[in-house]
């Protein structure tokens, strides 16, 4: 349980005080709020040991003046001029707090001070020569993790029924508790706050030294990849220092360096199965894909809602955010011996419940695996968002700091310099001293030469329920209509099925013929009205992937084909805090130019929303090296020329299109078909001798495989 710390008021005792002075304290305070006011002048904001000298000097203020206001043994005239004192200290942090106003939570007397918080607090008394009782000398700490889920989501938990009967086959080890008993390091700065100079030593930076722990060189041989795969050689690095033992990783790669297939690979170097994974809801597919494409001897299985088809004998287990409050008490104690949380910047408030969840079952696996050392990754292109100390729950999940103070490892290691934070020459090793414990992190310019000069990564989502059961009895629908036109054509002796398989021909003939029918037959459904709805289904999971992208990387441009879409995505991309551009068929040339280059210069536009006919030729936006497609085009060439908006002549990156594809619909059959026609370009025009697909349409093509899907 945590321990009360009694603040002083007026009726506290105070003994010591410095002779003729019967306010101490109050030097102190006008010489802290001095330096704050110094920061927030000079940088427009105060970082996080400021911010915590902010707090304190409010605190102690408030104490102050309530114990002179009621002292009898102070003279009126003396009384007056120290809460003159008081007023002018007072006034300074209102100032501060109006250059930053995220300072202003600070003032509200029922804000609790932190770990960090009280420490100053009880250092400052203690320098004004106050005398403290014993209580006020413990310091707070956060509650246990067991406490993670407020009693009202009690009722929320549910079990897998396959759940039970995996845990009773359990075949790990019994837990190894003796890591949880350690003692903590003494040594010479055990009795310093390191935890704000560790993030001051990230704010300086370090003379442009990147943010990378030293990796091993690549493997002579790639022992890693799977068939018909192949790593890079910067994924490869990465799991050749998995290989040698490192355990704890914020992989900050940039988005299309592979995070994913990284961390799916880590657990099959480190043999740390059963491996959990808690990923926003949006790439949750693509997760279980990664996994079945680099390590397919493995079995994953994807939670959803309160998983009844959840296979709890499988090796990975992928969850999203949103229902881990559900799932939370089964995941605490099935014996993971690894966990990733992808898109880590999501838990960086420590007073979400989500925050809360996913640091209990981080608290949970160093408690029960053995050796209290499980693999535990946080991938994020962004760790930072707002302030340094972004870095504070991504720490604690590492188990890089602990009840406010950084571990043993990192304290051992500054000991070792000699240094302390009074020292310039402490920051840089503190840096390096995070770092080391597993900092990675590549830019696409940084590995260049690993990356082809372009390349399509398909992002698989799940669509709402509702709208995912409309469009599936949709596309069924249009697959029956099309079937009893097969079936009425083969009775009529038109074609000829072999031992009981399709006749190719005939189906090929039947969608051609959907394809050349008139519209506005009645006849329901059509290919191309289905692909709309897809797309208009995907509109905001597409915009949100964006704005994710965008706050990694910077400017993206997203495209999609119906003026719907568009609209949908700047509204998600608006309610998220970005500024948009837009590029539609129906502006004037000059409207278009204006929007291109406002893209193209003003730092503030994060996003052009891009209509692929208006957008798809005769337009530069290099600025960006990421293209979101939320909508696919029934060509290769319109695709090509959408992302080639991005890729030209100006563009020193690397570019990544993101395609996003609706999972369990005729989507992803229609993205295989776009790439099989790029062969005819690649053989007729480079050189290639890849396969080429068939002439026919990809509306045809995407109609056959419907139509194949009901008769199959």
């Amino acid at each position: 349980m945590p321990t009360r710390v009694r603040h002083r008021s007026a009726a506290s005792p105070r003994t010591g005080q410095r002779e003729n002075d019967p306010a101490p304290i109050i030097p102190i305070l006008a010489r802290r709020v001095r330096e704050v006011e110094a920061r927030v002048t000079s940088k427009g904001r105060a970082t996080p040991t400021n911010r915590t000298k902010f707090q304190v000097v409010a605190l102690l203020m408030r104490a102050e003046r309530a114990r002179v206001k009621d002292d009898a043994t102070i003279p009126g005239g003396q009384r007056a001029d120290l809460l003159k004192r008081l007023d002018g200290i007072a006034g300074i942090l209102a100032q501060i707090a109006a250059r930053d106003t995220s300072l202003l939570a600070l003032l509200d007397p029922a804000a609790k001070p932190g770990p960090a918080a009280q420490q100053m607090r009880r250092d400052w008394l203690l320098e004004s020569g106050a005398e403290l009782a014993p209580e006020d000398l413990v310091i707070t700490r956060p509650e246990p993790v067991e406490s993670a889920i407020p009693p009202e989501l009690a009722a929320k938990q549910v079990t897998p029924q396959s759940v039970p009967a995996r845990v009773r086959s359990n075949p790990f080890l019994a837990p190894d508790l003796s890591a949880a008993h350690r003692q903590d390091y003494v040594g010479r700065l055990s009795g310093w706050e390191l935890l704000g100079p560790l993030y001051r030593a990230f704010e300086q930076g370090s003379g442009g030294e990147a943010a990378t722990m030293e990796l091993p060189p690549k493997p002579r041989i790639d022992r890693f990849s799977p068939p018909g795969s192949e790593l890079m050689v910067h994924q490869s690095r990465f799991l050749q220092a998995v290989q040698q033992g490192h355990r704890t990783f914020l992989l900050a790669d940039e988005p299309g360096l592979g995070k994913t297939a990284q961390s799916v690979m880590a657990a099959s170097v480190a043999d740390a199965y059963p491996m959990l994974a808690v990923v926003p809801n949006v790439v949750k597919i693509n997760w279980a894909r990664e996994v079945e494409r680099w390590t397919p001897q493995r079995r994953v299985t994807v939670i959803h809602g309160d998983g009844e088809d959840v296979d709890a004998f499988a090796d990975v287990f992928v969850v999203n955010y949103a229902i881990l409050d559900r799932h939370f008490r089964w995941l605490s104690t099935f014996g993971f011996r690894s966990m990733v949380v992808d898109e880590a910047h999501f838990i960086k408030n420590l007073q979400s419940q989500r925050s809360q969840q996913v640091l209990a079952l981080a608290d949970r696996l160093r408690a029960t695996t053995p050796g209290g050392n499980p693999l535990l990754m946080a991938l994020t292109g962004t760790p930072l968002i707002n302030d340094v100390k972004d870095f504070d729950a991504i720490w604690r999940f590492l188990g890089w700091i602990k009840d406010g103070k950084p571990v043993a490892d990192i304290v051992r290691r500054l000991d070792e310099t000699g240094f302390t934070p009074m020292d310039r020459a402490f920051y840089p090793e503190a840096r390096r001293a995070v770092i080391d414990m597993g900092i990675v992190r590549r830019r696409k310019v940084d590995v260049a030469s690993d990356l082809p000069d372009k390349r399509i990564a398909d992002i698989t989502v799940e669509l709402d329920e509702d709208a995912s059961r409309s469009i599936e009895r949709a596309e069924r629908a249009l697959g029956e209509r099309l079937a009893r036109r097969y079936r009425a054509q083969l009775a009529e002796g038109h074609g000829h099925e072999v031992d009981g398989q399709p006749d190719e021909a005939l189906m090929r003939r039947v969608a051609l013929a959907e394809l050349k029918a008139p519209s506005g037959e009645g006849t329901g459904e059509n290919v191309f009205t289905l692909v709309r709805r897809i797309g208009q289904a995907k509109a905001a999971l597409a915009a949100d992937y964006a704005a994710q992208l965008s706050h990694s990387v910077g400017k993206v441009v997203f495209f999609a084909k119906h003026i719907d879409v568009m609209d949908k995505a700047e509204q998600i991309l608006a309610d998220a805090g970005l500024r948009t551009v837009s590029v539609r068929g129906d502006q004037s040339a000059k409207q278009r130019q204006e929007a291109v280059d406002a893209f193209q210069k003003d730092p503030e536009v994060s996003v052009a929303v891009c209509s692929l006919l208006a957008a798809g030729v005769g337009v530069n936006l290099h600025a960006s090296s990421n293209v979101v497609l939320a909508e696919l085009s029934w060509t290769a060439a319109e695709q090509q020329q959408a992302i080639d908006r991005v890729h030209r002549i100006g563009q020193d990156e690397p570019v990544t299109a993101w395609r996003i594809l609706a999972a369990g619909t005729v989507d992803a059959r229609i993205s295989e078909l776009i790439d099989a026609k790029q062969g005819l370009a690649a053989r007729a025009l480079d050189g290639s001798d890849v396969e080429v697909a068939d002439t026919d349409s990809v509306q045809l093509d995407a109609l056959v495989t419907l139509l194949r899907q009901v008769l199959g």
